[in-house]
Order: structure tokens, then C-alpha cells, then sequence
């Protein structure tokens, strides 16, 4: 029942990147080129600001604008609040495939998610479909290497940690061994997210679109070579933001469990971008629980399929952030496992 709901609600995708990564072109080609999708591209002017539907948005004179195209695609700018936007667009939402938000200098996306998911008006029409990043093959080792002044992330390491999808664009501007380099590096960063190359952002949409990959049961899909421990297989790790998964088998318990995600939350919320697991608790039978989260906003419930019958309950993690280290997380995280006659 909850999947045929999700089915219903509008896909939302996030398109993060900098200015010239090609986000320009790749929102031309969707609205002018591509006829297979019939798209409402939201691009943002206000830049980097907090949305909250809390705040009382600036009375607009008119509805925002809205540019039909000859494929059917729609374009429209929104200026100011983008839950008012969205309230707008909710009545046309069935006339289309999906709704690109584009996104540009706003490195972290938690306030957009935050506010699809929890103001009501919204999570009855939208979901959050994938968060894409758009880089620029030839300057995005520069764009990751900048150093901020308070030795703080900067926002391109903080676009690909918390992507679902990093479309690598002008992939023909660079060599082989230098495509390569990057890829690898971007793996470092976030070994979670599907890397796609792409040519003046000619984009195969039906990749990035309508995927729901930003769903909890996204973990379920992944390589389980993911999980293997590489710290032994490279000398060192100098990123600061790096992603780490972990597995184990057992059952978990509950308040244990419970305990040392709220300690995590409460200690390290800014320096998580992306958490996802998936586990199994002592005393709930086959259910299999997944959760996702973008920084403190965790979404947790059982898996669409139980355990099957001798299926090894294998727990996951993945922690995309800053700083991790993970030995102490995986030692904290095996110290939740149910053990008998313990309490």
C-alpha cells in the first residue's frame, strides 16, 4: 500500500553544481531537445537560504512564472519560497514525468529535503527522488581541492558527498588516465553514488529520473564489495570527507541501537551528509528495517521484503561525512548486538 502511494506522489530531483559545470545547457537540452520527458524545471533565485515553511515568504504580486515548451516541458523560476512554488505547481503536478529543482551554490541540500518530507502540503504531492550532482570533469579536482579559510569542507566535496548520482560532464575536455584519477577520487569521497559521463550535458535522463534512489530500500541495491574493508588496500586517506560501510552479522538490539544513533545525531549531525543502513533487531522476527538520513532527518521502517528462510541477517552502514573513523564506528555499532541473558 505505502509503495503504490509513493508511486503516486511527483519525483522531485535536486541538481547540485557549480557555475560552468554545464547546468545551463543541460537544463536546454532537457527543455528544448530531449522529448521523451515531459519535465517542470524549477530554477532557484534566491541562492543560498534556509527554507523553512515556517518563515512567512515575501507576498508576490503575481504566480510565479511559468514557461511552457514546445516538448511539454516547463520552466519556471522561483523566487523566494519554494514551498509556495511547489503549492502552486501541485494542482499540475499530474502533467508531469517529474520535477527537476536546480540548485546552484546550495551545497547542502538538507533544507530541501527536510521540508518535502516533513511539511505535510508537500509529502502528500512530492517525494524526493535522487539528488544529482553536475560537475565539470576538466575543473572539479581544483573545485575539490580548494581550501577554505576556516578549514571547513568546501562545497564542492560537500555536493559529492551527498549525491545519489554524479553526472560527470565534459568528460571529453580530459584524458583517459585523468578521467581515471577523478573517478577514483570520487569513489574515496563517496563510493555510493553512480558516477555517469556525460558530453555537453546530454544527460541520459531515464538514469537520473524517476529512480526513486534516495528511498530507503536504495541500501538493498548496492555492490556488497561495497562493505569490504579497503583501509588495508591504500596507504592513507587524506580527504576529508570520505564515506565508509560496514557489515556484520547478528541481530541488533533495539535501545541499544537507538542509544547510539541518538549520540551519533546529537554529537555528529553536521558532519554527517548521508547515513543508510540496513538491519535486523532481536525480537522483531523477518522483518528487515532500513533506514536513510541526510544529516539528523532520519527516515526508519521496515524493508518492502522480510528475511527470507536462511537468509544470512547481515547488518549494513554507510556514513558519508567528515572526519570518520571507521574502527570506532563499527566497534560501537557491533557493542548494539543482542546478546543472550543481557538486558
Amino acid at each position: 500500500m505505502a509503495d503504490s502511494k509513493e508511486n503516486e506522489l511527483t519525483p522531485i530531483t535536486v541538481i547540485t553544481g557549480f557555475l560552468g559545470a554545464g547546468k545551463t545547457t543541460l537544463v536546454n537540452y532537457i527543455l528544448k531537445e530531449q522529448n521523451q520527458w515531459k519535465i517542470c524545471v524549477l530554477e532557484n533565485e534566491f541562492g543560498e537560504v534556509a527554507i523553512d515553511d515556517g518563515l512567512v515568504a515575501e507576498s508576490l504580486d503575481a504566480p510565479e512564472d511559468l514557461i511552457t515548451m514546445d516538448n511539454g516541458c516547463v520552466c519556471c523560476s522561483v523566487r523566494g519560497d519554494l514551498v509556495r512554488t511547489l503549492g502552486q505547481l501541485a494542482t499540475r503536478r499530474k502533467d508531469f514525468d517529474a520535477i527537476l529543482l536546480e540548485t546552484t551554490g546550495l551545497a547542502d541540500p538538507a533544507p530541501i529535503v527536510y521540508t518535502v518530507q516533513t511539511n505535510p502540503k508537500m509529502s502528500d504531492n512530492y517525494r524526493i527522488d535522487s539528488i544529482v550532482c553536475l560537475a565539470d570533469c576538466k575543473h572539479l579536482e581544483a573545485h575539490l581541492d580548494e581550501a577554505k579559510p576556516d578549514g571547513s569542507v568546501n562545497e564542492a566535496l560537500q555536493q559529492v558527498a551527498f549525491a545519489d548520482k554524479i553526472l560527470l560532464n565534459k568528460v571529453d575536455l580530459v584524458t583517459a588516465e585523468e578521467k581515471a584519477k577523478l573517478e577514483a577520487r570520487l569513489r574515496t569521497i563517496n563510493k555510493f553514488a553512480t558516477v555517469i559521463e556525460t558530453e555537453k550535458s546530454r544527460a541520459p535522463l531515464d538514469r537520473i529520473l524517476g529512480l526513486n534512489s534516495f528511498n530507503m530500500e536504495s541500501i538493498l541495491s548496492y555492490d556488497p564489495n561495497f562493505f569490504d574493508d579497503e583501509d588495508e588496500k591504500k596507504i592513507h586517506n587524506l580527504e576529508l570527507v570520505q564515506s565508509v560501510g560496514i557489515k556484520f552479522e547478528g541481530s541488533l538490539h533495539a535501545q541499544w541501537f537507538n542509544m547510539f544513533m541518538m549520540d551519533l545525531l546529537r554529537e555528529r549531525a553536521a558532519d554527517l551528509y548521508r547515513t543508510k543502513g540496513l538491519l535486523s533487531f532481536h525480537g522483531q522476527g523477518d522483518t528487515k528495517f532500513v533506514f536513510q538520513g541526510v544529516h539528523e532527518q532520519i527516515n526508519f521502517g521496515p524493508a518492502q521484503k522480510p528475511w527470507k528462510e536462511g537468509e544470512v541477517r547481515e547488518n549494513k552502514f554507510v556514513f558519508i561525512g567528515k572526519n570518520l573513523d571507521r574502527a570506532e564506528l563499527t566497534k560501537s555499532l557491533m557493542e548494539c548486538l543482542y546478546k543472550e541473558g543481557k538486558k
